[in-house]
């Protein structure tokens, strides 16, 4: 199997509602999809997020990137050389993570569909679906009430907090909504926002509420802060920002500076380094989670079928698209009662 054609889209999408976390407010978005042609009747694709503060790029370096080096790479290329492919292009652009993820997943789409296989089964599926998260950005009490409310009349059991602008409206937030809420599970991620004080001092103010995970509450520079909040509270610090990389997760287990890991395929550059960084984790002891930025279903059902299939993945955090205007991807998966669910179809269930 040869690539013979390869051509992308740059897809700019506006969010139904605007969110707020603490570092900036997100109204739009946008994501690139990759197509890959073979010489048979199969066709791959994949989908780049960028976002300038997790992934360091912007729409135009990844634009930039794609025209420079990922056509010229892949044309004429086997996606059965696909550690090579990846491999060559990590030393092209090792800057551009979501750019290597949506490789990867086109590479990957194009392998589990001359497999006839579901991508999960082809990684090796342990799983046949996963309960995500839904996420509330920073906003007002009441409005975050209202939104908790409409969410698990949708069936979600599982909400997650955006915080760390203002500590005492967090405490009583999460307060508040598990008063009102009895049921639910409750996750808060303090995207950086506060210092080591105000960390212990969250989990200290919420201990009643129940919080299932404390996500990145300190800032990426110096990991020392992180593992101070770890080895003071009695919750579990999840690393998101902090770890981009196969070497940040080594780094972060080594030094026990985190309970649990974030991993984003946008941010560490695909399912095959997901893959590295998960079994570094498991080595330390360390449970995971799948997350997601602004991402289209495409770019979600990547993130699904590697959640899917690997036993130490845990807990998933993938709703980037429902908020998306105009998604031109529909039908890969199937949300009911705030669980995903795949699509039998193979690869990562769409054929264009």
């Amino acid at each position: 199997m040869k690539i013979i054609r390869v051509s992308f889209e740059r897809l700019d999408l506006s969010l139904s509602v605007p969110y707020t976390i603490a570092y900036e407010t997100v109204s739009h978005t946008s994501n690139f999809i990759l197509k890959l042609e073979t010489d048979t009747s199969l066709v791959g694709y994949g989908c780049a997020a960028p976002d300038l503060e997790v992934t360091g790029e912007s729409a135009e370096t990844v634009e930039k990137s794609i025209q420079q080096h990922v056509l010229p790479l892949l044309h004429g290329n086997s996606p059965l050389m696909y550690n090579r492919i990846i491999d060559e292009l990590k030393q092209l652009c090792p800057e551009n993570s979501s750019v290597l993820a949506m490789v990867d997943m086109a590479l990957l789409d194009l392998m589990s569909k001359k497999a006839d296989l579901p991508l999960y089964q082809f990684l090796g599926g342990y799983r046949k679906s996963f309960a995500t998260s839904i996420t509330i950005g920073i906003m007002g009490l009441q409005q975050t009430l209202s939104l908790a409310k409409e969410f698990t009349a949708k069936g979600f059991t599982i909400l997650k907090i955006k915080g760390g602008l203002n500590l005492e409206e967090d405490i009583a937030k999460m307060i508040k909504l598990r008063e009102e809420f009895p049921g639910i599970i409750l996750r808060f991620d303090g995207n950086q926002g506060y210092n080591v004080e105000q960390s212990v001092a969250f989990v200290k103010a919420t201990e009643k509420v129940g919080i299932q995970i404390f996500e990145q509450p300190t800032k990426t520079k110096g990991d020392q802060q992180l593992g101070e909040v770890t080895h003071a509270v009695g919750i579990p610090v999840m690393a998101d920002e902090s770890l981009k990389t196969l070497d940040d997760a080594f780094r972060l287990a080594q030094k026990e500076q985190i309970d649990m890991i974030n991993i984003k395929l946008m941010k560490v550059g695909g399912i095959l380094e997901g893959m590295h960084i998960n079994s570094v984790a498991k080595s330390a002891g360390l449970e995971a989670m799948v997350g997601c930025l602004d991402e289209c279903a495409l770019g979600i059902s990547a993130g699904l079928h590697f959640a899917l299939s690997r036993p130490n993945i845990h807990f998933a955090d993938l709703d980037g698209h429902l908020d998306l205007l105009d998604d031109p991807f529909q039908g890969l998966f199937e949300i009911k009662g705030g669980v995903l669910y795949p699509s039998h179809n193979p690869g990562l269930g769409y054929s264009g």
